[in-house]
């Protein structure tokens, strides 16, 4: 069964978030809270944790995985990038954008993407996301909590609980985070590319 953490969304209580954290550190895969819906996640070389992503989502080896940043300092060890797309990506951060771009050898091999060698990454604004990744220290190894063959994430923390009670080992909670996702940038192609039009802005990229 499930851990359910009930954490405060704007003064996050620490010894919760040092909980999850460590069950983080000891292999758990968690559903946490972002700025644009529920995630999935797990720390990064965690081979069950992108195992049991999969299973939950039904998702092959296509998917873009992310690696949810605390800051540029973490973003730029896993992703290449140039000074033109540093600056487009530095005016949208922190926010709900996510940015396809071409993975460093930080990033284990299994995330990526099969034939691009690309990998997704995010700086997100939300209190309890920042303070998890603060405590964690890397990136968190995330995907969108989207089950199949529904059009909407799930919003509520109880319902989350009770929906994927035998499949994830924790659920944090700090009240409703929205349905929209991410919007997807792809900069990996050498054009911009909006993949997706989800809870950030598409102005600045078009």
């Amino acid at each position: 069964m499930a851990k359910y953490f009930d954490v405060h969304p704007e003064n996050p209580q620490r010894r919760t978030i040092d909980s999850v954290v460590d069950m983080i550190r000891g292999g758990k895969l968690v559903a946490y809270p972002t700025d644009s819906c529920f995630a999935l996640g797990c720390q990064l070389g965690n081979r069950d944790g992108i195992s049991r992503i999969r299973s939950i989502r039904h998702l092959d080896d296509r998917h873009h995985f992310t690696l949810v940043c605390q800051n540029f300092a973490q973003l730029g060890r896993f992703v290449q990038i140039d000074n033109d797309v540093f600056r487009a990506i530095k005016a949208a951060t922190p926010g709900s954008y996510t940015f396809i771009l071409p993975a460093t050898s930080e990033v284990p091999r299994q995330l990526l993407h099969p034939k691009k060698k690309t990998v997704g990454v995010r700086i997100p604004d939300h209190v309890v996301t920042q303070a998890l990744l603060a405590e964690l220290g890397e990136p968190l190894l995330s995907s969108t909590l989207l089950l199949p063959d529904e059009a909407e994430p799930m919003t509520q923390g109880w319902e989350i609980k009770e929906r994927l009670d035998h499949e994830v080992d924790a659920v944090l909670d700090s009240g409703d985070c929205g349905t929209e996702p991410t919007t997807v940038i792809d900069f990996s192609g050498g054009e911009v590319e909006i993949v997706r039009r989800g809870a950030g802005d598409t102005t600045r990229f078009e």
